[in-house]
């Protein structure tokens, strides 16, 4: 009876609902797992599930006299997981029959995120043939049972939810040595934490999570700070956004898609989510391409209107130039905030006060939510429609294998309309309730160490480009606070890999990814970490490597996962949405990179392969000369280029910044390397600056043109 009204209580109070199919019939032998959210999560277990197991206590839980009234009301077991005999205890009971429970963890979440996983849970799993059920607890952490220090946002009675998965299984791997096989297992289940974690998010659109993650953190909360104030809150970003959405909207009627064209600022994000309210999918337009590069997205995606400001078009000396684009109606911040009606402004501040569940009906899921443009780097840049959907499936994803906290501070730089720095400089941060501080390019060198140092910041995200500059420019103490420092877009050089840890001690944790992506595919983490690669992938990303001919290492790499893009926007069929493609079929995406996954899930990217020339009937990578010239100069950036050559088929070109590098010093470090001499620049051109896109990526369509021919 104490059991039945224990299991009443905590459903009422608690609005405990349980998501996914119980396996029917029960398998002979079964052991439960789950992510430990909270002091609660065993009685939670316990009670609504339908299987009586033996619970693995430990000895530190046991020895707290508070514990133990209610451990002794299930079937338990003491003991000390790095034992042993504790293990042996256990395996018995489940070759016998008898369903096992365990927090693989050992521990309850300090940090929000997961914690390490022991190996014990799957060795147990492994060695008795067991049937894994995978359970995810979501909602107790908010619980004042969870164990996340303040400011962690604290609830009386949150929602809990019980994600139940599939049953899977775990074999004993085939090492040579038995600490082998633990670490094999360990990872395993790891893996197995991560894809529970993730399954317990449930799709929505970006104003909804922005109007739960206000609700969450508090509407007083201080959320944004950019150039121009400091101190933006959930609410009053929210009232901008009201505000601006509704206003841009009159002005653009039968619109589907608004250019936008600013820095990052806070009102850049407050018009994207007012925008998105209003039915308008925002298209973050890349300034870094120029009045011609604007020009080719605006005809690919048909926008006819474009949100700027005066001001920062005369920063970009294209104020006087914008009559060049024929067909575009120019909206300008500055103007527009003195013509906002009252009336929208009156309606914005009720409603930022208001109720604010009407926001999940404004869109599905499944609607487009922005537009993000790829740098064109290859050709004329395409527009990439990315979903809620997947924007928020990737934020879910580096959730998973990330711990983020409200404790957290980030350094935004990547400019918004760069998918790595949408996502991760400004989603992630704005629903998590971390701190953003949103500067508006990332070519100030020696100012934005300055700012990571005097707003405490605890995460950089940038190109290695960007991290190699700030690195040579910085005191050794400016970024003392850092915890994450994550590189993307490009293959981060050990150099740069070496400077950090050398000077500041901090370790890079370089990721991949692609705008078609939203764009996080994989990226190495605390846990996992391998260096010379971009890390395992996502939870929910599945990837495969088809082999290319003439390649003797690697192949193309194919993904398929929820942050897939709609599709392309292209200049040829302006408007027409053209999903993904690839050989392997519907719903996988070819990258175009050539990579390789090693036997611990790690992915290798060994170069794109549009940069692979074939000199005289041989595959090269255009990296290899890059990487060449990195060891004959590890001071001066440098970048190849093919060029045709009527002789061998084509041949290669270095631009450098080094003004002393020659064919002679490059052809003394081939020999270093052991490089073939079809990898050595047939010329070297030097500049003073590579030529740059607003990414951080040499901009190499400018360098081939440049190039001319042999």
């Amino acid at each position: 009876m104490l059991r039945h009204l224990a299991k009443f209580l905590i459903r009422v109070l608690f609005r405990v609902s349980i998501e996914g199919r119980l396996p029917n019939p029960q398998p002979e032998r079964l052991l439960i797992i789950a992510n430990h959210q909270s002091l609660l999560d065993g009685v939670l277990l316990e009670l609504f599930l339908p299987y009586r197991p033996i619970w693995v206590v430990h000895t530190d839980i046991w020895a707290k006299w508070y514990f133990r009234f209610f451990v002794r009301q299930a079937r338990h077991v003491i003991v000390d997981t790095t034992r042993p005999q504790a293990v042996r205890t256990l395996l018995r009971e489940l070759e016998q029959g008898q369903p096992v429970g365990i927090f693989p963890e050992g521990r309850v979440t300090v940090t929000g995120g997961l914690m390490k996983a022991y190996d014990a849970a799957a060795f147990l799993a492994a060695k008795a043939g067991a049937a894994i059920l995978p359970v995810a607890i979501d909602g107790a952490i908010y619980s004042w049972f969870g164990r996340v220090p303040r400011p962690f946002p604290r609830k009386l009675f949150p929602r809990i939810r019980l994600v139940i998965r599939p049953l899977l299984r775990l074999e004993m791997p085939n090492a040579p040595t038995g600490k082998q096989r633990r670490q094999i297992l360990r990872r395993s289940m790891q893996r197995i934490l991560e894809e529970t974690l993730f399954a317990a998010w449930v799709p929505s659109t970006i104003p909804a999570e922005f109007v739960k993650a206000m609700r969450l953190y508090g509407p007083r909360q201080r959320i944004l700070d950019d150039v121009l104030r400091q101190g933006w809150t959930y609410r009053a970003i929210w009232r901008m956004a009201l505000a601006l959405g509704r206003h841009v909207a009159q002005l653009t009627p039968g619109e589907r898609r608004v250019g936008v064209l600013l820095p990052n600022s806070a009102t850049t994000t407050a018009l994207m989510l007012g925008l998105q309210l209003e039915q308008r999918v925002p298209a973050l337009l890349n300034y870094s391409a120029g009045l011609e590069g604007v020009h080719l997205a605006c005809v690919a995606a048909q926008i006819r209107t474009i949100v700027s400001s005066r001001t920062f078009l005369e920063r970009l000396r294209l104020a006087d130039r914008v009559g060049d684009l024929p067909g575009i109606h120019w909206i300008y911040l500055e103007d527009e905030r003195r013509r906002i009606p009252l009336i929208t402004k009156i309606r914005a501040l009720l409603s930022s006060y208001g109720p604010t569940r009407w926001v999940s009906k404004v869109a599905k899921p499944e609607d487009p939510a922005v537009i993000l443009f790829t740098s064109g780097s290859e050709g004329k840049p395409k527009g990439v429609v990315l979903s809620h959907r997947a924007l928020l499936a990737n934020v879910a994803q580096i959730k998973a294998v990330v711990e983020f906290s409200n404790r957290d501070k980030f350094l935004s730089v990547l400019p918004m309309f760069h998918a790595f720095g949408l996502t991760a400089g400004v989603l992630i941060p704005l629903l998590t309730g971390c701190r953003t501080i949103l500067y508006p390019t990332p070519l100030h060198y020696r100012l934005i160490p300055e700012i990571a140092y005097d707003r405490d910041c605890t995460v950089l995200l940038g190109t290695p480009t960007f991290l190699s500059r700030y690195g040579q420019m910085a005191h050794p103490y400016d970024f003392y606070r850092l915890r994450y420092v994550v590189s993307g877009a490009e293959r981060l050089p050990e150099e740069v890999r070496q400077l950090w840890a050398e000077k500041f001690g901090i370790r890079i944790y370089e990721g991949y990814g692609v705008t078609e992506c939203a764009p996080v595919i994989s990226v190495n983490t605390p846990l996992f970490y391998k260096p010379g690669t971009v890390g395992r992938p996502l939870p929910g990303v599945e990837c495969r490597v088809t082999p290319v001919p003439g390649l003797s290492r690697g192949g193309c790499l194919h993904v398929r996962g929820p942050n897939l893009m709609l599709g392309y926007l292209r200049y040829e069929r302006p408007g027409e949405v053209e999903p993904p493609s690839s050989p392997l079929g519907p719903g996988w995406y070819e990258t175009g990179d050539v990579a390789e996954i090693d036997e611990e899930g790690y992915i290798r990217i060994l170069g794109r392969l549009k940069r692979f020339v074939k000199i005289a009937g041989e595959m090269v990578a255009l990296e290899l000369a890059e990487r060449l010239a990195a060891e004959a100069s590890p001071k001066f950036p440098s970048a190849a280029v093919a060029v045709p050559d009527p002789a061998r088929g084509e041949a290669i070109v270095l631009f450098t910044e080094d003004p002393a590098l020659d064919r002679r010093t490059l052809v003394e470090a081939a020999r270093r390397l052991g490089l073939p001499e079809l990898v050595i620049p047939r010329r070297v051109e030097h500049l003073p600056k590579l030529p740059l896109l607003g990414s951080g990526k040499v901009d190499y369509v400018r360098l081939k043109e440049m190039a001319g021919g042999v």
